[in-house]
Order: structure tokens, then sequence, then C-alpha cells
């Protein structure tokens, strides 16, 4: 298998997986907190522990893939995650339901680091733009199929077999890694020895922040408005179903916001709209009535902040000082992305009510703007004093 378009293919359905296991929580939570006799706070805690281990492995998760090889790393991650769902499966109590999401979540951290550098391989300067927008939108595609799939699964037979449909994929994906072949023109390159500096550290540290708490607020959707609309009066399955069309929307909207911010030149303004009209739109779900104009909107206008966002790191690093400046990137990413669900799981725990979740997940979003402003002042004086050395 030696076109690269068919790699990418390859490389997105096994992407899926991730998106599927990490959704096995949200989309059947009234069913966990039946089965287990837990309530919404626990729920948020089992969501976002999916992220912990990317705090640890984030950083290391390229010299794993360095030493062990794209193929046989790429079978451990989904190794991890297929162990992880055994575990929930069959775990009779809460301790196992969270060993299983640690374990899984440790597959899908080395799955997404080692993933994006196996893209990276075959795309570099060849439609890399376009290849890393397909496969980024490999996670709200399967958050979006996950919504239509888990949550009628989970109804009719139970959520065991819900783990046990992530089991499967993961099995698929296995195999279809077996057929993965290296670029044929690929250059080892020794690892360099280039550091970064503190301001740099400090730009990469702010904008792997701004990343995860637009992330945070988006998730907050997936999250938790199943149970917001349950809370309603919804079944399980209309609410998945209703969530799972602003999902869809957004598979559009990711690629739609690279376009505008490259054809524009104006990246940070596709941001900071984008930003602003997530917090109000996430409040409007909330708030009013209009659930599924609410949720069309927020899939049409959520996805489209996310290019800008990650091209901010590129900014400020050097290629020599990428591979560390990514890691630390995504070390701050995952942080953000485990603390968040936690606390907005919390703050619905507290007052009663999902709402809560979807107004913290409003406050998030509309602090990346703020963020961003940070950002830009420390780029300009390391800038300034890049010139000065010069």
């Amino acid at each position: 298998m030696h076109n690269r378009w068919r790699i990418l293919a390859v490389l997105f359905t096994v992407r899926l997986t991730m998106a599927f296991q990490f959704q096995t929580v949200a989309a059947v939570a009234p069913l966990l907190k039946t089965q287990f006799g837990v309530g919404i706070a626990e729920i948020g805690f089992l969501i976002g522990l999916y992220f912990t281990p990317g705090v640890v492995l984030a950083l290391p998760g390229g010299a794993i893939g360095k030493w062990l090889g794209d193929k046989r790393t790429t079978i451990l991650a989904l190794v991890l995650m297929l162990a992880g769902s055994l575990a929930m499966a069959f775990g009779e109590n809460w301790g196992w339901q969270i060993a299983g999401r640690l374990v899984g979540g440790a597959g899908g951290v080395l799955l997404n680091v080692q993933l994006s550098k196996m893209v990276t391989d075959w795309f570099a300067g060849k439609e890399i733009a376009t290849a890393m927008a397909i496969f980024v939108n490999s996670w709200p595609a399967g958050i979006a199929l996950s919504l239509l799939t888990l949550p009628s699964i989970g109804t009719s037979y139970g959520v065991q077999v819900v783990d046990l449909f992530v089991v499967a994929l993961a099995a698929i994906g296995i195999v279809l890694i077996l057929f993965y072949r290296s670029p044929p023109n690929e250059i080892a390159t020794a690892a360099s020895s280039a550091r970064l500096d503190p301001r740099t550290i400090m730009a990469v540290l702010v904008a792997g922040v701004i990343w995860g708490l637009y992330n945070v607020g988006f998730a907050t959707i997936v999250s938790f408005g199943p149970t917001l609309l349950v809370e309603r009066g919804w079944s399980i399955a209309q609410a998945g179903s209703a969530i799972s069309i602003g999902l869809g929307l957004s598979v559009f909207s990711i690629p739609l916001g690279g376009f505008i911010a490259d054809r524009s030149k104006r990246p940070q303004a596709v941001l900071v709209l984008g930003a602003l009209a997530l917090a109000v739109l996430l409040l409007c779900f909330a708030h009013t009535g209009a659930v599924i104009l609410s949720v069309i909107a927020m899939g049409l206008v959520g996805g489209q902040p996310a290019g800008p966002m990650m091209s901010l790191p590129a900014r400020v690093l050097l290629p020599a000082t990428r591979t560390v400046g990514m890691g630390l990137f995504y070390t701050l990413y995952y942080g953000t992305m485990m603390i968040g669900p936690i606390i907005g799981g919390a703050a619905a725990k507290w007052t009663g009510s999902a709402v809560a979740a979807f107004d913290f997940g409003a406050i998030v979003v509309l602090v990346c703007p703020v963020l961003l402003l940070v950002f830009n002042a420390i780029a300009a004086t390391r800038l300034k004093a890049v010139e000065v050395a010069a």
C-alpha cells in the first residue's frame, strides 16, 4: 500500500476508534448512572479521565514511536485501547471503569501522537494542509457516528455491548495497520539538540491552554448535551441523534475555517469570532428551547477556529524545536481536557442540572481570545529578543 490517499483513509479510519472510545461514557451516561449508582460529577470525572495519560505521555510519545517504529507503536496503542474497553465491559464496579478508562486513554494518546506523525511522513510537502484537515476531522466524525450508534446499542443491549463494540473497532484497526507501509522516500533524521528559550516555552504553553480550553467548551456539547436533553424528557437515542447533527456539520466547518483563514490572511480574526460565537451558542442551547437550531449553528461555526488555533505554535517554533514544542503543546492540551469535564460535572452536580456545565463551557471559551492577547504579547517580545540577538 503506497498510495498516500489510501494510507490517509486507513489512518483516518483507525483514529475513529479513539473518538468512539472517548464517547462511550457520555453517550450512555444515564445508563452508567443507573448501573453503577453514580452521579453526574462521577460521570464528568470518568469523561475527563480519558485525557489524563496525555499529561504524562504526550512528551515521550514521539520517543516511544521512534524506539518501536510506526507500526508497532500504533498496534501497541490499539492493544491498550482494546484492553481498556475490555476492563470496562467486564468490570463489575466503578473502580474497573476508572482503570479501563485510564488504560484506554493511554492507548488513545499514543495513537494520536503516532498517527499524526505518520500522516506528516506521507504528506510533507504534498497537500499537507488538506491531509491534516481530513485527518483531524476523524475526531468529530467519529463522535458524530458514535452518537448515532452507541446510545441505541446501549439501550438495546446494555452498556457492556457498547464497550465490546469499541473492542471490535480496535481489533479492526490492528488488522488495518498491518497493511501500513512507511513512505518509500522516508529519510531518517537525527534528533536535534536545539533548546527552547523561555519566551518560546511560555508562548507554546499558552497556545496549548487556548486549544485545550476551546476543546473543553466544544466537548461540552457531546459530554453533557445528551444528559441535558434527557433532563428535558428526551430519550437517550433522540438526544444522541440531535447532538450528532452538530458534530456532523463540524466535519465541514473545520476545513472551511482553515480555508477562510488562509484566503483572508486573518486567522486570528477567525479564531476570535468563532470563539465568541460558540460561547453564545452554548448559552443558547442550555437556556432556550432552540435545541436543533443551536446545534446546527454550533456545528457550522464551532470547528472554524481549529486551524488557526493549531497554527499558533508554528509562529514561535523553529523546525529544530517543533518535536519538543509540540510535546509541550499537547501536554497542556491534555491537562486542560482532563480537568475541564471534571469541573463541568462538579458544577452540574452542585446546581442539580447539566445547564451549569454549559455555562462553564461558555466561560472557558471566552477566555480563549483573552489568552490570545497574552500569546501575541509573548510572541512579540520573543521576536524583539531574536532581532536584538541577531
